[in-house]
């Protein structure tokens, strides 16, 4: 299986207000970025799926991933 690189575009609840968000990580399919998504904002921020609204996912080359441990990841910089 070939792990691919993603950029997903939503926003979730914080306090009242709708906060968007633009987030980047690796999985196989585009089913398992979403569960990293919901899995991720649920932990760090506390929100509920429901609460998370993913508008956009789209695979990326890594090469235009803007988060240092994904392009270290996937191989394109290396780690200091």
């Amino acid at each position: 299986m070939e792990v691919k690189t993603f950029r997903i575009k939503g926003k979730f609840l914080m306090g009242r207000q709708m906060q968007p968000f633009v987030w980047e990580c690796r999985a196989v399919d585009v089913t398992k970025a979403y569960e990293k998504v919901y899995s991720e904002f649920g932990s760090k921020h506390r929100t509920k799926r429901r609460n998370i609204v993913i508008e956009k996912v789209e695979e990326i080359p890594p090469e235009e991933a803007t988060k240092p441990e994904i392009r270290i990841f996937a191989g394109v910089e290396e780690h200091d």
